[in-house]
């Protein structure tokens, strides 16, 4: 049952009361619940979005990157800027809980006020306030939802099915769900999701006829109007993950078969069309600027916890795009006025999910207790202590990175160690216990093998240029929306600015230049090569942390970056 508002304000403020505030002279600003919570409905077509939770189900910390380069038309834009100039470009004050869930500034202290995020009792706490508000509001699923997590990759899956189905989802679109594979994903839509979520993509096709795998979108009617929520999937699922797991399946951003479906559901009477995108935040604002007719894109993928939309111009009018960022941190919210058949007007709230100041929602707890319960003992083993803040997100490397590239070289011998730029993740604050659950957070995928490779440096030269033209590749649609590889013992100089083949320079081991015809011992995880095999990098990782006990604070080894001077996607 849904609070209605005086009793929802109530509760948010008895929240609030409750001693998150630190004593000290300087400390941040109150979260004024009431404000941050009380979203009057506007108009009458309503959406409630999240996005790439990556399957955690209970409240969290998770550190914004100080690193987010733009390149090309997207230097100086939204998301590619971080810290105070984000913060001034949407109108946010320093030291106040929404710069704290937007920006990494001050975020020990602000971690320790405020408390952590996102968890899907609080989330849907607020989900059901919104939609008591809004009548017929449709809450939209971004995907990466089923992986992320220890009880995710142990249930293949089934905890956040039910938690989602629980939570009251009404769409969704996919990416790393499917490393779970095709059948169990049609297995999930066909039973789980059956007559309760519609699970769409215009861009999955077959491979043999080109038939759609998933209705490409879906039609419904919200207070008298008429509207369609269309999937875009993420194109790039075979290359960036195992193509294996859906080997007769085809993605790709099919822009043209975009168009197509907007213009179809237009002619079955849709006045509003939403697509909910799993492409990433450039991807998006580039799609929106060559297809008519779309009202907005949620999106996901990028990470990107946008405070406000950005307006597209196309030649058939304007189109929002919003990205609702990650770790069930925040719930977007957009009401559109459609009088006459047409949007005569919107508002947008991206809500920061603050676990202490929303209640959480008992149904919704008692359900994570019980999924949770057969895992407890194992998700607690206290591994070692960390001394430093841990945490992934960044173009280049995170301290937790750093800790898994350390423990590679050091388990596996090898003189260079790889980690894929994953940008999901949680973080942990200073004199923390490192929990098993805390590392499955990091490295819980169906292909986490970890490896042990003799490489050319001529190799690793090419590796490394190819996932730095996924990242930094001027045209949105050549990128892959990842971070770039975490790299051990070695250094790097970046340009990327340059074209392919020229952004990796200097590479040197020990102090001297890589040569590009010397073997090298490489430790790295998650191969997408069939037949690839190897311990989990969970058990490489943690019979490192249970051999140290403590884990001092951790020193970056990120690359020299050159050609990026006065970029706002760098923290100076």
């Amino acid at each position: 049952m849904g609070l209605n508002r005086r009793e929802f304000i109530q509760v948010m403020g008895i929240a609030a009361a409750g001693g998150m505030l630190l004593d000290s002279k300087g400390a941040l600003a109150a979260p004024s619940a009431s404000k941050l919570y009380d979203v009057p409905r506007f108009g009458n077509v309503h959406f409630l979005h999240f996005t790439d939770c990556h399957a955690q189900l209970k409240p969290i910390y998770f550190r914004e990157p100080n690193v987010n380069l733009g390149i090309g038309d997207a230097i100086g834009r939204m998301p590619h800027l971080v810290g105070e100039k984000l913060l001034k470009e949407v109108g946010v004050k320093p030291n106040t809980p929404e710069a704290y869930a937007f920006s990494y500034l001050n975020f020990e202290k602000a971690a320790q006020t405020y408390g952590k995020v996102g968890g899907f009792a609080h989330l849907s706490t607020l989900v059901k306030r919104m939609k008591a508000s809004r009548p017929g509001a449709l809450l939209l699923d971004g995907g990466d939802t089923w992986q992320g997590s220890a009880t995710a990759l142990w249930t293949n899956g089934q905890d956040m099915v039910d938690a989602c189905l629980a939570l009251g989802v009404d769409v969704m679109t996919a990416h790393w769900e499917m490393t779970l594979g095709d059948k169990r994903v049609k297995e999930i839509v066909e039973k789980d999701f059956k007559g309760k979520v519609d699970f769409v993509a215009q861009n999955i096709k077959t491979t043999d006829f080109g038939d759609p795998v998933f209705p490409p979108y879906v039609l419904k009617e919200m207070n008298g109007v008429q509207i369609a929520v269309i999937g875009q999937a993420f194109p790039y699922t075979p290359i960036a993950n195992p193509r294996y797991m859906v080997p007769e399946w085809s993605f790709g951003i099919q822009e043209e078969n975009m168009q197509k479906m907007v213009d179809e559901a237009r002619s079955k009477g849709a006045k509003v069309v939403v697509v909910l995108s799993h492409n990433g935040m450039d991807v998006d604002l580039k799609m929106a600027s060559r297809v008519r007719g779309i009202d907005a894109i949620m999106g996901g993928h990028t990470h990107d916890g946008m405070p406000a939309p950005v307006i597209v111009s196309n030649p058939g009018g304007k189109t929002l795009v919003t990205n609702a960022g990650s770790n069930s941190k925040f719930l977007g919210v957009l009401d559109f006025d459609v009088r006459g058949g047409k949007v005569q007007g919107y508002k947008y709230r991206l809500l920061p999910v603050f676990s202490n100041f929303l209640p959480a929602d008992k149904d919704m707890d008692a359900l994570i207790t019980k999924i949770r319960a057969p895992y407890e003992s194992k998700l607690n083993e206290r591994l070692a202590m960390t001394e430093g803040t841990l945490y992934r997100r960044g173009n280049f490397n995170g301290t937790f990175d750093q800790l898994i590239v350390d423990a590679l070289m050091d388990v596996k011998g090898a003189d260079i160690a790889f980690s894929p730029g994953f940008r999901w993740g949680t973080s942990l604050l200073p004199d923390s216990p490192i929990l098993m659950e805390h590392l499955m957070d990091q490295t819980a995928t169906t292909y986490s093998y970890s490896t042990l490779t003799d490489m050319s440096g001529a190799t690793i030269k090419t590796i490394l240029e190819d996932v730095a033209d996924n990242l930094f590749n001027p045209d949105p649609y050549y990128q892959q929306g990842g971070d770039m590889v975490r790299v051990g013992g070695m250094s790097y100089t970046i340009a990327p600015k340059e074209k392919m083949g020229a952004r990796i320079q200097d590479m040197r081991l020990d102090g001297k230049l890589i040569d590009a015809s010397k073997t090298y011992k490489v430790a790295g995880w998650a191969p997408v090569a069939e037949g690839a095999s190897g311990e989990p990098v969970w058990d490489v990782v943690a019979q490192w942390l249970r051999t140290n006990k403590v884990v001092t604070p951790r020193k970056l080894n990120t690359p020299r970056i050159v050609g990026m001077d006065g970029n706002p996607g760098i923290a100076n």
